[in-house]
């Protein structure tokens, strides 16, 4: 792909998951172009179907939460990056929320986004929580799986009866049984 053909898929992914976060579905793709700077015609070479825009927005998003893991890990220690990871989950947990109509029509025309999903999240807790083990911050053993589910499960119920205040402090307790130090030892 060339370099302005690979700029404007960039910046129709990016345009497109936050209108589908703002209007879900009501995003129209004149919209979608426009706030990219395209015409609609680019939009169609790229995404010849809006369950593919959506598709490619989502994993779009996906991925730049996957790398950021990694990307914590180069000038944060694991707790640290592990506890500012989560917070752009929650972030994302919150915007996905937004656009769960538009994910809704991928799903049912059959994209396998969700298993995709789970395990590019998984793989970047795995990769947080290996760096913990390794500098002896976090506990040995414990399944990125079951810490993607506690924090799946925080900004769920927090999004449909808490706040995020409510899901920074259980994170914050999630924390304290992923370190490897007691509560009372900071």
């Amino acid at each position: 792909m060339r370099r302005d053909a690979r700029r404007n898929r960039e910046r129709l992914v990016t345009e497109a998951f936050s209108a589908f976060v703002e209007s879900g579905l009501d995003a129209s793709s004149a919209m979608i172009a426009k706030r990219a700077g395209v015409g609609v015609g680019t939009l169609y070479r790229h995404f010849p179907t809006r369950e593919a825009l959506v598709d490619a927005a989502y994993r779009h998003e996906l991925a730049r939460l996957r790398d950021l893991a990694s990307e914590l890990l180069l000038t944060h220690t694991a707790v640290e990056a592990i506890r500012l990871w989560i917070g752009h989950f929650l972030d994302h947990a919150s915007k996905k929320r937004g656009m769960s109509e538009a994910l809704n029509a991928v799903i049912a025309s059959g994209s396998d986004l969700f298993t995709d999903s789970r395990r590019i999240l998984t793989d970047a807790v795995g990769a947080l929580m290996a760096a913990g083990a390794e500098d002896g911050t976090l506990r040995e053993g414990i399944g990125s799986d079951d810490v993607l589910l506690a924090l799946s499960g925080f900004a769920q119920s927090t999004g449909d009866y808490g706040s995020r205040e409510q899901a920074d402090r259980l994170a914050d307790l999630l924390l304290v049984g992923l370190s490897t130090r007691g509560p009372d030892q900071g």
